[in-house]
């Protein structure tokens, strides 16, 4: 197998792996769909450039959110999504989880984005600050913040 047949595998079994969870942490940032699956393309395509080595599949899944991340900040900043309202572009999924996700998005971004991490893809406190350049503490105090704005927003639900 050649390199760039190598590279070729890796980046299939990580589309194959990840994509969901991804689209779904790159929806938290961006709110619309179809941004979102741009956003993730693009992180792909970055993997497809860079070609890392990672020592386990952790490793490459928590990359590839951060460059999502990444790339979803850099559509934010962009002129064109700042004066775009998105059109009914919800995820799909039941009413309540809609009302959830609904709530998730009034939240500022490092909020959406440490709720999304920690409770959708399972990532502990330490992880999160790792893959924010944050410091743990600070990450603790955003997920208590956020999910007492949850429980506001969704009248004492969580």
């Amino acid at each position: 197998m050649t390199i760039n047949e190598s590279v070729s595998a890796s980046v299939t079994r990580a589309v194959m792996n990840y994509s969901t969870d991804l689209v779904r942490l790159a929806y938290s940032y961006l709110l619309s769909r179809a941004e979102a699956q741009d956003a993730v393309q693009e992180a792909f395509m970055s993997y497809m450039k860079s070609a890392p080595s990672f020592e386990n599949a952790q490793k490459e899944k928590a990359w590839l959110m951060k460059v999502t991340a990444n790339k979803c900040k850099n559509v934010l900043r962009s002129l064109r999504v700042r004066n775009h309202v998105p059109l009914d572009d919800e995820m799909p999924c039941d009413e309540e989880s809609r009302d959830v996700l609904r709530a998730i998005g009034t939240l500022p971004k490092k909020y959406r984005m440490c709720i999304h991490m920690h409770y959708y893809e399972g990532y502990s406190i330490n992880e999160i600050a790792d893959m924010l350049d944050a410091k743990p503490a600070t990450v603790g105090t955003w997920l208590n913040r956020a999910r007492e704005m949850l429980k506001q927003e969704l009248g004492g639900e969580l």
